[in-house]
């Protein structure tokens, strides 16, 4: 074995890739959009709905030196997530690196759910991402190349939480999704591997949910919620060489919640 490792200043360096985001429009993807455009890479700012807030986020990575769009696709359809990945090989040339973030998370009993509302859980958050990866995964096939994919799971789908019975089987789902991906396309040199945050800050958390935000910092080892760039930071790992012999794996990034006794 005669491969260099990449030195220490080249180890995050996205420079000449292209990654999708999606859900790149707030709060995490926005996040994990921005980190990437730092890192050099050409970053898509997916979004299905919110258009503005997509552009606002590619055109804050083009003003900071970066190269960035905004591209709308609905990716739990098969014909728009292969498209999305011909358009992101318009824009830039190629596709590298695809980060699935975009997902829901509406809180309902299991007794009371609607068979809609089930389906429509594991459209965005199961379908979607595998639609995506297939999509990715032939485009390198044929490129003869490999490339990464991050999965934005959730410590749910280690332990579900009341209410969230749909959305912690969707994420359960996503994990195994992760390590079959890596599984199969590993020989094409394809790196599937997925985070699991914990309770991420957002813009009114702490007026709209005190007692849980309380509860939170309670249990967590570190005292405090995740940030976005708590979870950008990983993914950035994830998605780079300093992980180039990381495949199949779920990295919990949750300020400790995970390390305290549930019994």
């Amino acid at each position: 074995m005669t491969e260099t490792a990449p030195s220490v200043a080249k180890l995050l360096d996205l420079a000449g890739r292209t990654a999708i985001v999606t859900g790149a429009s707030g709060g995490i993807g926005a996040g994990i959009a921005k980190r990437f455009g730092e890192a050099g890479a050409n970053v898509v700012c997916h979004y299905n709905g919110n258009k503005a807030a997509a552009d606002a986020i590619a055109k804050a990575i083009v003003a900071a030196g970066g190269k960035a769009v905004a591209l709308q696709a609905d990716v739990s359809k098969k014909a728009k997530a292969v498209g999305l990945i011909a358009r992101t090989v318009d824009e830039f040339g190629g596709a590298d690196i695809v980060v699935n973030n975009a997902g829901q998370q509406p809180v309902a009993g299991l007794a009371d759910l609607a068979e809609g509302d089930w389906n429509a859980m594991m459209a965005a958050n199961v379908a979607g991402p595998f639609l995506l990866v297939q999509a990715l995964a032939e485009h390198l096939r044929k490129a003869g190349k490999g490339g990464a994919v991050v999965n934005i799971a959730s410590i749910e789908g280690h332990n579900p939480a009341p209410g969230h019975g749909h959305y912690a089987t969707s994420k359960a789902a996503l994990l195994m999704f992760t390590k079959a991906a890596a599984l199969e396309f590993g020989g094409q040199g394809l790196r599937v591997n997925s985070i699991s945050p914990g309770l991420i800050h957002r813009d009114g958390i702490e007026q709209g949910w005190p007692e849980g935000v309380a509860r939170w910092k309670a249990a967590a080892a570190l005292t405090r919620l995740g940030r976005p760039d708590d979870i950008a930071d990983a993914a950035l790992f994830l998605a780079s060489d300093a992980a180039r012999w990381i495949t199949g794996a779920d990295l919990v990034v949750d300020g400790g919640v995970s390390a305290r006794p549930t019994w």
